[in-house]
């Protein structure tokens, strides 16, 4: 059957300081894995400008131009900041049934890149997503590493099923990029998806690399926002949460009551208007919380599957 024809996907959002070294990095990758016969040559890079406000798509652009470097790198720009997951989902569907595989890796290159050769082994060994798992988070500060681990712990609490310190490093089958077209949810989250789409699967670890120019787009409102999507994507634990929390505090009410009673007619040493104040209260507002939790449940099932707006626009392709 000849080597994988392979895509890598790069997501971009304002990294006009790193795009041109990222490409450059790849694009030496990516000819050293075809001289070593490990791909084909119908190999390229994929830049996804997910609206940046800086430079980013006229460098993409700059590099389209030369002539060097004119085949092996495509470039699709989004009409807005649609998020890093809707830009990956941008990148993967664009290269449906024209690639082998696909590996989607973060513009600032902390991924390790040579790696990639090991994804390729694993591909070829069968497996349709490889996932390539952070082998630590010594390089993260103390506030990022503690978050980051409390979001791992949150996703298992809730009962979804993710990769531990899997950040989208991956590479996914054209077989998967297929499955992945049916999924049609707004609320994205590609990291359970992948995870629970029941491919044959493996992985690899690399260790985190400093990021060599800019800064982070990842501050702590989008790193919570993302996390939302998580639990809320994969999980219905939350609103479940409501409504026992609803049924305990309707069960207490009852239990209050019922201690108030006895208490009444064993020694008479009651607050006079306090169980008739207090107790409804309790009992009227445990009743409602425990049925808007019901409705809760089915009000999050139809969420999901409602809203049909477009994940993305693209604006123009090179």
């Amino acid at each position: 059957m000849g080597k994988p024809t392979l895509a890598i996907i790069v997501p971009c959002y304002n990294e006009e300081f790193v795009v041109e070294n990222t490409f450059l990095e790849l694009e030496n990758l990516l000819g050293t894995m075809v001289k070593e016969k490990k791909v084909g040559e119908q190999c390229f890079l994929l830049f996804i400008d997910d609206g940046s406000t800086d430079n980013t798509w006229q460098k993409i652009c700059s590099i389209k131009k030369q002539k060097k470097h004119s085949k092996i790198i495509r470039g699709i720009r989004l009409a807005k900041n649609c998020g890093h997951q809707n830009a990956l989902l941008a990148g993967l569907l664009s290269v449906k049934n024209k690639v082998d595989c696909a590996i989607t890796i973060d513009a600032d290159l902390q991924q390790d890149k040579n790696k990639i050769p090991e994804f390729i082994e694993k591909y070829e060994d069968g497996n349709d997503i490889v996932f390539g798992v952070r082998s630590g988070r010594h390089t993260d500060n103390l506030i990022k590493g503690l978050t980051a681990n409390l979001f791992y712990s949150l996703m298992a609490l809730m009962g979804t099923n993710i990769i531990k310190n899997h950040a989208d490093f991956r590479l996914t089958s054209n077989k998967a990029i297929n499955a992945l077209f049916g999924y049609s949810e707004s609320n994205l989250f590609l990291r359970g998806i992948f995870s629970n789409m029941g491919f044959k699967i493996d992985k690899v670890f690399f260790v985190a690399r400093p990021r060599k120019a800019g800064k982070t787009k990842y501050s702590f409102g989008k790193m919570f926002s993302f996390a939302l999507d998580g639990i809320t994507s994969f999980s219905i634990v939350p609103l479940k949460f409501v409504t026992y929390t609803g049924f305990i505090i309707f069960v207490l009410s009852i239990i209050m009551g019922v201690f108030i009673l006895i208490s009444w007619f064993t020694n008479n040493k009651v607050v006079p208007g306090w169980a008739s104040t207090t107790l409804p209260i309790y009992f009227i507002g445990g009743i409602q919380i425990f049925c808007l939790g019901i409705v809760g449940e089915y009000i999050g099932k139809i969420y999901s599957e409602t809203k049909r707006r477009p994940k993305y626009i693209i604006r123009e392709t090179i």
